[in-house]
């Protein structure tokens, strides 16, 4: 049986390269990156040349990069520490309904536990969060915004650089939760005049459990953990050495491979996107295809429940998502979703399928010949379904 993986949106494979560098970090040079003898420099060398490296993947200066536990943590640190060190300028914060629960949950938080406001804007059937909502939302004590560079399960790319330059010309900070971003498409936070961006290593063939928060030099942000000066005294605690060293590696080559592997895996997309289409009824793509993440394809088959997909395509070894994998278990349809005002019983029925490096043509092939037939199998005990063929016969006969 054939194995294909087409979930890079949860998780992707360590490059070779990327695991050869940490484990010479976790079994040869395993010094302390605080200690002053020479284990101690080895480690602190490593931290200062992975710095230096997601710095120029995002166009930054390597002293705005503080590594985190992942993207979760820096989008936390990035809210609250926000929220801490300008309450006394006001305790509005404008955000999106589609935004990955890392912010949303850390939103909620702010409101229950500490009486902020927070906007949630609104997001288009396509997609897209509009500028002009922005705009309307923003208010006297409006003191950070915070929008995701693009969509974790629809892949849609939003105008970022506008709505930083609006924030900016408001004198409201910026954030974007770019996690999904940085590391696929090119990323420039000098470009995008962003205050602060959040990444994690395991999107781009880097390691699970480090990733960074992009801090705008000059700007003051609250540390969420007390301990040691580590990080410039931003995030305490002892620097994860083989993991940041992981994550420079991964962020080095994800700077030269970029074009080369956006390019194939944008067209084995648009294949499978095609090919579902042609072979499939009664099936939509969620979200735009203009400005999209280039191996994100999510689908809703009509007829059909996510789950019972993901169950029959894993036992044909094929792995996708009903959705992000942060929400697995739940009963409830997907919240970007249902922001796009896309029906409960479409929303249930959805795949989000998100090709990487590693897929090819015949990965694809194989895919176009497996997910019919389990979707003709699964209609099949679909009384609707039936109904639905029926009405459609009967139509056509009256034509």
């Amino acid at each position: 049986m054939r194995k294909v993986y087409m979930d890079h949106s949860a998780t992707t494979p360590a490059h070779p390269d990327v695991a050869k560098i940490m484990n010479e970090f976790m079994v040869d040079s395993f010094g302390n990156a605080s200690s002053v003898h020479s284990f101690g420099r080895e480690a602190r060398n490593a931290l200062d040349k992975a710095r230096q490296q997601v710095a120029d993947l995002i166009g930054a200066e390597a002293k705005e990069i503080v590594f985190t536990s992942g993207g979760t943590e820096a989008d936390n640190h990035a809210i609250k520490g926000v929220a801490k060190t300008y309450s006394d300028k006001g305790k509005h914060i404008i955000t999106t309904k589609f935004e990955h629960h890392a912010v949303l949950h850390t939103c909620e938080y702010l409101e229950k536990e500490h009486d902020f406001k927070v906007t949630y804007l609104p997001v288009s059937k396509d997609g897209y969060v509009q500028v002009s909502d922005l705009e309307e939302a923003i208010r006297n004590d409006t003191i950070l915004i915070t929008v995701m560079y693009a969509n974790n399960e629809i892949g849609t790319i939003q105008p970022i650089k506008e709505m930083a330059k609006l924030a900016k010309k408001e004198g409201i900070i910026f954030h974007t939760d770019a996690v999904q971003g940085v590391g696929v498409v090119p990323i420039d936070v000098k470009d995008l005049e962003v205050d602060l961006l959040t990444l994690s290593g395991h999107k781009f063939y880097g390691p699970k459990g480090v990733g960074a928060l992009f801090v705008k030099k000059g700007m003051k942000i609250d540390p969420m953990f007390h301990g040691g000066s580590h990080e410039m005294k931003i995030r305490a605690g002892t620097e994860n050495v083989p993991g940041i060293a992981g994550i420079g590696k991964a962020a080095e080559i994800a700077l030269h491979q970029m074009k080369e592997r956006s390019d194939k895996i944008v067209k084995l997309r648009d294949k499978l996107a095609e090919g579902i289409i042609a072979k499939i009824d009664h099936v939509q793509i969620n979200g735009g295809m203009d400005n999209r993440l280039p191996g994100n394809l999510n689908v809703s088959i009509a007829y059909v429940e996510g789950e019972a997909l993901l169950l029959n395509l894993d036992q044909k070894g094929i792995a996708v998502s009903s959705g992000s994998a942060c929400t697995s278990g739940s009963l409830d349809p997907s919240h970007v979703l249902l922001a796009i005002d896309l029906p409960h019983e479409l929303a249930h029925g959805s795949l989000r399928l998100t090709l990487g490096a590693g897929n090819s043509e015949q990965d694809v092939d194989y895919v176009l010949n497996e997910l019919p037939e389990i979707v003709v199998r699964l209609r099949s005990m679909s009384p609707l379904y039936e109904e639905t063929k029926k009405s459609e016969k009967e139509g056509c006969a009256h034509v």
